[in-house]
C-alpha cells in the first residue's frame, strides 16, 4: 500500500509542476587550444582540464533536490489511495506536499487535465529518481531525414512517430539558406526536408500532450566553417535562437548550471520533469553560451564513439573530442554511434548512406553487430544514449 501511495502523488506532483525554476550560471573559462582533429573546429581546454568554472548571477538561485542516482521506486497498479503521511510524500519528492485541515493529503480536490501518457520518466517510474546522467536513451541519428526512396533519408517514420515508439534524443544536421535554417542532409539539393522551425513545432506538440518526458535535441551546424572577411564564424548557436523560440520548445528548455556538466552536475528526470523544463539541448559547433546560455556545447559534455561507423565491431572507444582523457570522459556523457552506414560513390562524390542490408542485426537486441550487444561493451561508462537508424 505504501508504494501505492507513493506512485499516486509523484504522479499528482508532476501535474502541478510549475514552469518557473531559476538557478545560478556558471561559465567556463581558461586556456583554450585548437582540437587536433579536421573535422572539429572550437577551441577547448586541453583534455577539459585546467579550466576554471566562474560563478555569473542571472537569476534567484535555487536548490535542486537531490535523490539517490540509482534509486528506484515501486510500482504496483491499485485503486488510488486518498491520504499518506508526510514522511511518505516527502521521500519522493524531496519536497513538501499540501495537506488538508486533518494533515491528510487533499488528492481529491487536486483537478488537472488528463495527459496522453500516464506512465511519468520516460514510460518507466524507476527512472523518476535517476539522475539524467544515469539513464541509457535511444537516439534517431538524423531524426528529420525521412523521405522515401531518396539516397540521403536516415528514417522511415516522423517524429511524432519517432517519439511515440520511445525514442527519446533526436539529432539532426541543419543548413542556412537566405537566413532560414533547414535540416538538409549534406546538401539543401540532395535532400531538403522543411525548415527546423516547422520540425521543432512538431516535437514541441508532442511535448505538450507527453507532460512526463523528458528529451534531448542535438544541433549539428553544418556551417560551423563558414567564416565572414574577418575571419568570424557566420553559423553559431545564435542562428538556432529564433527557430527554438518561434515553434514554442524555449519553454520547456532546461538551463543548466554550468556550462560544462559532469555526471553528478544533472538533475533527476523526476526533477526536469516537476520543473517544466524537460528538454536539454545542445549543438555540435560554435557554441555561444554567452549569447545563448541554454545551448551547450555538445564536447564540454558529451563524447562520442566513432561518427558515422562503418566498422561492424562499433568499437567503444573515444571519437570526438580528441584529446579527451580517459579519466574525464569517465566524467560526463557519452553517445554511442550505432549507425552501421556503407561508402558509395555518386557522380565523383563519395557519400556515407545507411547500411540496410545490416538493418535487422544492427538494430537488434543481441547478437554481433547489434544494438544490445554495444550496450554491454560500453559497460562502465557514464550511459548516455545509444544512436541508430531505425
Amino acid at each position: 500500500m505504501k508504494h501505492r501511495i507513493l506512485h499516486l502523488f509523484y504522479l499528482i506532483s508532476l501535474t502541478l509542476a510549475q514552469d518557473s525554476f531559476s538557478q545560478s550560471f556558471e561559465t567556463l573559462s581558461g586556456s583554450a587550444r585548437r582540437l587536433t582533429s579536421s573535422d572539429v573546429g572550437p577551441s577547448v581546454p586541453s583534455d577539459f582540464d585546467g579550466s576554471t568554472i566562474l560563478s555569473t548571477a542571472t537569476g534567484s538561485a535555487s536548490s535542486i533536490p537531490t535523490g539517490p542516482s540509482n534509486a528506484t521506486i515501486s510500482v504496483s497498479p491499485s485503486s488510488p489511495p486518498t491520504a499518506a503521511t508526510t514522511e511518505e510524500v516527502t521521500s519522493v519528492l524531496g519536497g513538501t506536499r499540501t495537506t488538508a485541515a486533518n494533515d491528510t493529503v487533499a488528492a481529491t480536490t487536486i483537478a488537472s487535465p488528463r495527459p496522453s501518457n500516464t506512465q511519468p520518466c520516460n514510460n518507466y517510474p524507476e527512472l523518476c529518481t535517476r539522475k539524467y546522467s544515469n539513464i541509457t536513451e535511444v537516439c534517431a541519428h538524423n531524426s528529420p531525414f525521412v523521405r522515401p526512396k531518396n539516397v540521403a533519408a536516415n528514417q522511415a517514420y516522423g517524429v511524432t512517430q519517432q517519439l511515440n515508439d520511445g525514442i527519446r534524443v533526436l539529432q539532426g544536421q541543419a543548413h542556412i539558406i537566405n537566413g532560414t535554417m533547414y535540416y538538409c542532409h549534406t546538401s539543401c539539393d540532395l535532400l531538403n526536408v522543411g525548415t527546423v522551425e516547422d520540425y521543432l513545432r512538431e516535437v514541441t506538440q508532442w511535448l505538450s500532450a507527453h507532460p512526463f518526458e523528458v528529451l534531448t535535441i542535438i544541433f549539428g551546424n553544418y556551417g560551423w566553417q563558414e567564416r565572414d572577411d574577418q575571419g568570424n564564424a557566420l553559423v553559431t548557436a545564435a542562428n538556432f535562437a529564433d527557430p527554438v523560440t518561434n515553434s514554442g520548445l524555449l519553454e520547456y528548455i532546461y538551463q543548466p548550471p554550468k556550462t560544462a556538466m559532469e555526471l553528478d552536475d544533472w538533475p533527476t528526470l523526476g526533477e526536469l520533469i516537476l520543473s517544466g523544463k524537460r528538454v536539454i539541448t545542445f549543438i555540435d559547433y560554435n557554441s555561444n553560451t554567452a549569447v545563448v546560455p541554454w545551448l551547450l556545447w555538445e564536447f564540454y559534455n558529451v563524447w562520442e564513439t566513432p561518427f558515422s561507423p562503418t566498422d561492424l565491431s562499433f568499437p567503444c572507444t573515444i571519437g570526438r573530442p580528441e584529446g579527451l582523457s580517459d579519466d574525464k570522459a569517465r566524467d560526463i556523457l557519452y553517445m554511442a554511434n550505432h549507425n552501421l552506414n556503407t561508402e558509395i560513390a555518386i557522380a565523383g562524390f563519395s557519400l556515407l548512406v545507411p547500411n540496410t542490408v545490416y538493418l535487422n542485426r544492427t538494430n537488434g537486441v543481441e547478437g554481433p553487430v547489434s544494438l544490445g550487444n554495444m550496450t554491454v561493451q560500453c559497460a562502465g561508462k557514464s550511459d548516455f544514449q545509444l544512436s541508430h537508424h531505425l
